[in-house]
């Protein structure tokens, strides 16, 4: 088990942030405001971005306008069904809609507006992992 991080108000207190590029940052914070119900929590000039969502963090960031990488990000939410439909009123392309899983969770997945994958999970059930193949490591 690895030592608490220490605070650093420069830096949001989440382990995992996946960092996306987009050719323009400041029309992505916008986008994914919209489309997603993200928060800018700290702007680095116009280069970069920290944003907050659903309890995590991620960064947008600077990066070439064509050739961007495909990213996966999950992100929990109260319903998948309402943040779908919100979703795509802004725009984004919906790649898988929403169903369910046997592991417990309702999902759908969206491609934002650089192409970056996003997988939001609604929690419909508490499911032993051990009943679809998974294990847990404690």
């Amino acid at each position: 088990m690895q030592p608490p991080t220490p605070h650093n108000r420069s830096i949001p207190d989440s382990v995992v942030m996946p960092v996306l590029v987009y050719p323009d940052v400041r029309a992505a914070v916008a986008w994914l405001a919209a489309a997603f119900g993200c928060v800018e929590r700290l702007r680095i000039g116009t280069h970069r971005a920290q944003l907050a969502l659903a309890g995590g963090h991620l960064i947008a960031a600077d990066g070439p306008s064509s050739g961007a990488a495909r990213s996966m990000v999950l992100v929990r939410v109260a319903d998948v069904d309402a943040h779908c439909r919100r979703a795509e009123e802004a725009g984004a392309r919906i790649v898988l809609p929403p169903a369910d899983h046997k592991y417990g969770e309702r999902q759908y997945t969206a491609e934002d507006l650089a192409g970056h994958r996003w997988t939001f999970s609604q929690t419909i059930a508490d499911v032993d992992p051990a009943s679809w193949g998974g294990a847990l490591i404690e």
